[in-house]
């Protein structure tokens, strides 16, 4: 396949990934059952969602009060597609603990990371992945279901966004670019300071688009879509393998 032929390919998959964007009619009926936009988990989802939680928190190797586990992210909404995570959230209050935040912060990424990379865990299909949450940390979501209490806390909506697709592709092939650019330099230079400012500069650009738009908001969804065309986890080995050969 020519390089010409490759970059099409890419476009058109870039472009199926951003249509998968669309809301659909209904909640995806893998995961909830329900007629007329009212809407509740399925028992045996519910069931395996919280086994699968209480053994990431069992992981944590210290005992924390935890207040809610919620399903957030486009599973509980209509946005929902193929290249949806089931996005599982342990809220707990991080001013509960006597340690510093920054220190609480540090111990909750760690276990994320590891747990995640260590399980690969499919539910109807659907990839899971934990996070530990903030009982303070405000929903960025349009749809929250609590898992423990088995009720949605942000009931979703299905409108119609004004979603922009050339915007998100024109964004998404822009970083998409300087990411492959610091690849076919790293065996070059030290492209780590590069690397780190092109990690602060995607995060902070799709937290203005979250705190701006919302979740449908071309920022975010620009994010989505390099995250979804493996982008995201280009930047993140990296940054690892050019930490390991400067180690």
């Amino acid at each position: 396949m020519s390089l010409f032929e490759e970059l099409i390919e890419d476009r058109q998959e870039d472009e199926k990934i951003v249509k998968s964007f669309e809301p659909k009619d209904s909640l995806s009926d893998q995961i909830f059952e329900g007629l007329d936009g009212k809407f509740s988990m399925r028992d045996d989802i519910r069931k395996r969602l919280i086994e699968i939680s209480n053994d990431f928190i069992e992981s944590f190797g210290v005992e924390f009060f935890i207040h809610d586990i919620v399903l957030t992210g486009s599973l509980s909404n209509y946005n929902w597609s193929q290249y949806s995570d089931v996005d599982l959230h342990i809220i707990i209050d991080f001013d509960e603990t006597e340690y510093p935040m920054d220190l609480v912060k540090e111990f909750f990424d760690a276990k994320e990371r590891v747990w995640n990379e260590k399980h690969e865990i499919k539910i109807k299909g659907f990839d899971v992945e934990v996070y530990v949450q903030d009982l303070k940390q405000e929903h960025v979501s349009s749809g929250v279901y609590s898992i423990l209490n088995n009720k949605w806390l942000v009931e979703p909506e299905r409108n119609k966004p004004n979603i922009d697709d050339r915007m998100i592709l024109q964004k998404g092939e822009y970083y998409a670019k300087q990411i492959d650019s610091l690849i076919s330099k790293s065996h070059k230079i030290d492209v780590l300071p590069q690397i780190e400012v092109l990690r602060k500069k995607i995060k902070e650009f799709r937290q203005g688009g979250l705190d701006s738009g919302g979740e449908y908001s071309y920022e975010n969804l620009a994010f989505k879509l390099l995250r979804r065309n493996g982008y995201i986890e280009k930047l993140i080995k990296l940054k690892n393998n050019v930490t390991d050969k400067k180690l």
